[in-house]
């Protein structure tokens, strides 16, 4: 894959999955397409770390504010570290030249904003169903969008309560799914999926019979977080740190959470321990608060 193609497909990533607003995605596209003039429209298979080293010292070489390299120099290694996750580069993140910046916790919604972000899907719209079945299997399980859009049928056990998801490096894992979740799913399955005449074996498909995009779900559930007056940027994402945290403040292990997300570093699980401490402090002093 050449590496203008592989930046394209970075920030498609970036808006789906972490859900960046535009902002971001217009500094990281300028940012990359630097690089890219830098380096050439390479293989990114040929990519080096030295690449972005030798790009790194040209722009301080050049008298560029530092502040404007580290933003660079950010945007350079959520490239590499893209394409480590998906296996197009073996480049070692550690030799890269790049600063250290201070990590956001991520926007997370309170179940009442679940429950007005639900109510806000329209059923009798053509896709109400087939947009809410995709939100509260999302939530009710923590999936990444790209595990929920190609989640297969046969992986689906609603009569004992749990779904099958392949997840990064393609390892498998079991998940129980909620009540609710099930209930809306069944009618899905009865009323829309079962009368669509296709080959495919996933469970979300439009009427047409062609497979949701990762873009339709970011896309339409930032339509009902707008109809529901929800003031939060989320994405796909956002509903799975909402589980996250939603279990851990019912007092759920965090080796559980981090085996239903998947993550195969606890480190990255114990991000949603500070989240969920941090909504106990803001609760705190909401109910502390003197009128």
């Amino acid at each position: 894959m050449k590496l203008s193609l592989a930046i394209e497909e970075f920030l498609t990533y970036l808006v789906t999955e972490k859900g960046d607003g535009k902002k971001t995605i217009l500094a990281y596209s300028l940012d990359l397409k630097d690089f890219l003039n830098f380096v050439g429209d390479k293989e990114v298979s040929t990519l080096t770390s030295l690449d972005m080293n030798d790009y790194i010292f040209y722009l301080t070489d050049k008298g560029l504010k530092n502040a404007s390299i580290i933003r660079k120099s950010m945007a350079i290694k959520g490239l590499y570290k893209y394409l480590k996750n998906e296996n197009l580069s073996e480049v070692t993140l550690s030799d890269l030249s790049s600063p250290k910046k201070e990590k956001k916790l991520p926007v997370v919604l309170t179940l009442e904003e679940i429950k007005a972000l639900f109510e806000a899907v329209d059923l009798e719209s053509k896709t109400g169903l087939l947009d809410l079945a995709m939100m509260e299997v999302c939530f009710a399980c923590g999936l990444r969008v790209s595990e929920l859009v190609s989640l297969r049928r046969d992986k689906i056990n609603l009569d004992n309560g749990y779904i099958k998801v392949l997840g990064k490096g393609k390892k498998e894992r079991i998940i129980p799914i909620n009540e609710e979740a099930i209930k809306v799913l069944k009618v899905y399955d009865e009323l829309k999926r079962k009368p669509i005449k296709t080959k495919s074996k996933v469970e979300f498909l439009h009427a047409d019979g062609s497979e949701v995009s990762r873009q339709y779900f970011f896309l339409q559930l930032k339509k009902y977080a707008k109809k529901a007056k929800i003031d939060k940027s989320i994405s796909p994402h956002t509903l799975r740190h909402s589980f996250a945290t939603q279990l851990l403040e019912n007092n759920a292990e965090l080796r559980l959470v981090q085996e239903l997300l998947g993550h195969s570093d606890i480190q990255t699980t114990q991000i949603y321990t500070h989240l969920s401490l941090k909504h106990k402090e803001d609760e705190y002093k909401k109910s502390m608060k003197r009128k």
